[in-house]
């Protein structure tokens, strides 16, 4: 067996931002601790933060007054916000950057008096954030079917955009299918996908046709590692998402293969290097990087 390691994979800056966030903040003001949804969208990661006692809800119920709150990596509807505010919570905002720039984006085209067409997922963290930003404004769209079912005046001022962690094919496609329908509306074949999950899925496109197998690591809650198991298996290869190295199927080779590994923008690279040494074991594999593009990005964390 011949392993590729896909480079680059795993954290983001915005993960990178969101993790060490939670950590210096357990430093700094000890527990309790909560945190609103799921910091990201990682078992490993959320269960580690479990065990050192940080607590994840998902309603603002389960937050004692004037206790401290974190927001998490994916962000949260204004009204959230408000509410915290008025139970006296001391809140921490790990929202990435690149979605806030989203939600910066509703309240600009939302007060120019624009419909915003929103690509994305009905009920992820981050779309529901988004969406309450301006709900009167957008209207959320999944699949090329909801497009086809849009009606609007030729006048109507339309504008596009996504969630961030979307297939980038498919997006471009959807988008494509808006502008030709709407040809006044505004909008980039890319909007707004960052670049993590942009990079994650060029580096599956690149590297996909030298393998007979794709493993990516990511948890099935993960939407940017939805998508590149999907992008694998756009490209005829078979691919499979795996929260771990217990998912692994032996079965599954029969130690020839070449293998493609990738990991999601939340899963962690130990998680990875365990998949790795697994199938060295058993299949006494060799590994190879492969080094696609660069990742250089990073963000402040909103606390010193």
């Amino acid at each position: 067996m011949h392993i590729f390691l896909a480079n680059p994979r795993g954290f983001c800056a915005g993960v990178n931002m969101a993790i060490k966030t939670l950590e210096t903040a357990i430093i700094r003001f000890g527990l309790p601790l909560y945190v609103y949804h799921e910091i990201v969208h990682n078992t490993w990661i959320v269960d580690d933060f479990k065990l050192r006692g940080v607590k994840f809800v998902s309603m603002l119920d389960e937050v004692p007054e004037g206790s401290r709150l974190m927001f998490s990596a994916h962000g949260v509807a204004p009204n959230i916000r408000e509410r915290a505010k008025q139970k006296n919570i001391e809140t921490i905002d790990a929202t990435c950057p690149l979605v806030a720039r989203v939600h910066r984006e509703v309240l600009r085209y939302a007060a120019d008096d624009y419909t915003i067409i929103l690509i994305g997922h009905s009920g992820h963290d981050e779309v529901i954030g988004t969406m309450n930003e301006a709900p009167e404004s957008i209207i959320l769209v999944e699949h090329e079917s909801d497009i086809h079912a849009l009606k609007f005046a030729q006048d109507e001022k339309l504008v596009v955009l996504t969630q961030t962690t979307l297939s980038v094919t498919e997006t471009k496609s959807m988008i494509e299918l808006l502008q030709k329908k709407f040809p006044n509306i505004i909008g980039k074949s890319n909007a707004n996908i960052c670049y993590a999950t942009q990079h994650r899925q060029d580096a599956i496109a690149t590297l996909a046709a030298l393998v007979d197998v794709v493993l990516i690591v990511g948890s099935e809650n993960s939407s940017n590692s939805k998508r590149l198991a999907e992008r694998g298996e756009a490209l005829g290869v078979r691919s499979i998402l795996i929260d771990g190295v217990d998912n692994i199927d032996v079965g599954w080779f029969n130690g020839s293969e070449r293998v493609l590994i990738s990991a999601g923008a939340s899963a962690p690279e130990y998680v990875v290097q365990d998949c790795v040494r697994m199938l060295q074991k058993i299949f006494n594999a060799t590994v190879e990087e492969r080094q696609t593009c660069s990742d250089s990005l990073s963000f402040q964390l909103p606390i010193d």
